[in-house]
């Protein structure tokens, strides 16, 4: 387990709910999380970035099947061999002539951010195509690795099709459903102005980065965005804690519109907003354990990552754990304890305002699986994915689709050896 500061009693299964309690989410909290609708307010604690209203034209090629790049070959000149530029007939059309405007302002936008940015629409961030892209991250260095990120991700697949998934109209002081300033009475769903943002890439150090959750406007928890192990953080882990909860207090808690929401930090720095909602990972914590959670209360904690810690929960009860010598420490609520606990209950009412921060524990054997390559599950073919979903039936259909597929490919590929041949 990563290093936490409470741990919950263990549920069963006939415990969990069927569906996650979260309240409703609506369209509105939906659109407060994107971009281009929050930067405007937090834009001095923002990294340096460039928001591009999108056309229509422009998010029908985002959406349409098959990645086909603007040609980047400059055009020739008096000194070049003209013959090797006239016969165009093969040549994929040039997509940009639909969206030329913005193609420009991407590529004014590049040079003006220092020659390196990173994508990003308007909730989404393609992170999970970075195996596309040469540098194996988010860097872009030209409109079309920008275009190739973003065709090849389903992050922005998602944001262009899914973006209202599960969310309920807004309500009125009535109750009744009252339609946003942005959709006509008959409309269900508000149309989404979709934005490219485009931030001067910066190498960040993932170490610093961390997600924080936001219940009724109090940050409830914590937690590293990196998952993994990281020796230096657990002794920085009160002064980083503090911060985050300064910057909470002064720049976030009174100013953005929802009372619930997920923020993205590095150092104090903004980096993301988030839906409280499922959609969203959290990543070191469970949605369930985080919906239960009652507000933070004052924890006590030791200073080193080998050390065990005793700790409150967010009931006020104490769960039993070791000191450093490996020794049992009394369970404080136990019937021959009263007076300690009398004490305990005194000290928690001067406790300071702690929200809990969980960090990834050094040889912990289930961190070993943070170390597979993140967002993996996206280079899976979607077809894998439906398929597994359907059960062995549907499987068992999609392996015998998929064995043809590969046998028409081989003798394709051997009519083509012959040809050339």
């Amino acid at each position: 387990m990563p290093f936490m500061e409470s741990e919950a009693p263990a549920e069963s299964l006939t415990d969990m709910p069927d569906r996650l309690p979260f309240p409703p989410v609506t369209y509105s909290h939906i659109l407060n999380c994107s971009y281009h609708e929050w930067h405007p307010r937090y834009r001095g604690i923002t990294p340096k970035s460039r928001t591009i209203p999108l056309s229509a034209p422009f998010v029908s090629y985002l959406r349409a099947d098959g990645i086909v790049l603007p040609p980047e070959m400059a055009p020739p000149t008096d000194d070049d061999d003209l013959d090797n530029f006239s016969d165009s007939g093969d040549e994929e059309p040039d997509p940009s002539t639909e969206w030329p405007e913005i193609h420009t302002q991407v590529k004014n936008i590049i040079k003006e951010l220092n020659g390196k940015v990173t994508p990003k629409l308007n909730w989404s961030a393609p992170k999970d195509a970075t195996f596309m892209n040469a540098t194996n991250d988010t860097q872009c260095r030209t409109p079309n690795d920008i275009y190739l990120l973003l065709k090849s991700s389903d992050f922005i697949t998602h944001d262009l099709e899914h973006p209202f998934d599960d969310c309920v109209p807004d309500s009125n002081e009535n109750g009744t459903s009252a339609p946003s300033s942005t959709e006509s009475p008959a409309q269900t769903t508000p149309e989404v102005p979709y934005h490219l943002i485009l931030r001067q890439y910066v190498n960040f150090n993932p170490s610093l980065e961390f997600r924080c959750f936001v219940r009724n406007r109090v940050l409830l928890c914590m937690c590293q965005r990196d998952q993994n192990h990281f020796d230096f953080l657990f002794p920085m882990r009160d002064m980083l804690r503090s911060r985050i909860q300064s910057f909470f207090d002064e720049k976030l808690r009174d100013t953005f519109p929802d009372p619930n929401f997920v923020f993205d930090v590095y150092r104090v720095w903004l980096v993301d907003v988030n839906p409280w909602a499922e959609r969203t990972d959290a990543l070191l914590f469970s949605w369930l354990e985080i919906l239960r959670m009652k507000d933070p209360v004052g924890v006590e904690e030791e200073n080193g990552p080998e050390e065990f810690v005793r700790l409150s929960l967010h009931d006020g009860s104490i769960i039993t754990s070791a000191d450093t010598n490996g020794n049992d420490v009394k369970d404080i609520d136990s019937p021959d304890s009263e007076t300690e606990k009398e004490a305990s209950d005194e000290e928690k009412d001067d406790a300071p305002f702690l929200p809990e921060f969980r960090l990834v524990k050094r040889d912990d054997p289930e961190a070993y699986a943070f170390t597979s390559p993140q967002y993996s599950a996206h280079k899976v073919p979607k077809e894998v994915v439906d398929a597994s979903l359907a059960g062995p039936g549907g499987m068992s259909e999609f392996m015998g689709k998929w064995q043809e597929i590969l046998q028409k490919q081989v003798q394709e590929d051997q009519e083509a050896g012959s040809d050339s041949d």
